[in-house]
């Protein structure tokens, strides 16, 4: 994965193993950036590891 890797709603869906809902909760709430490209709405790769390393070192 890319630092610069622009993922689909799906492909974050997929990495994480959540759902449609709870992926959009955390782009609503902020804590997953994202970008809009015209309709389509993009996370950054590296937002998602970020996210991952955020909850990680939350939960230790």
């Amino acid at each position: 994965m890319h630092d610069d890797e622009l993922l689909t709603v799906p492909d974050v869906m997929e990495r994480l193993k959540l759902g449609r809902s709870t992926v959009y909760d955390l782009i609503r709430s902020r804590r997953l950036p994202s970008i809009t490209i015209g309709r389509c709405r993009r996370i950054p790769a590296r937002a998602v590891r970020e996210y991952i390393t955020h909850e990680l070192e939350a939960a230790a």
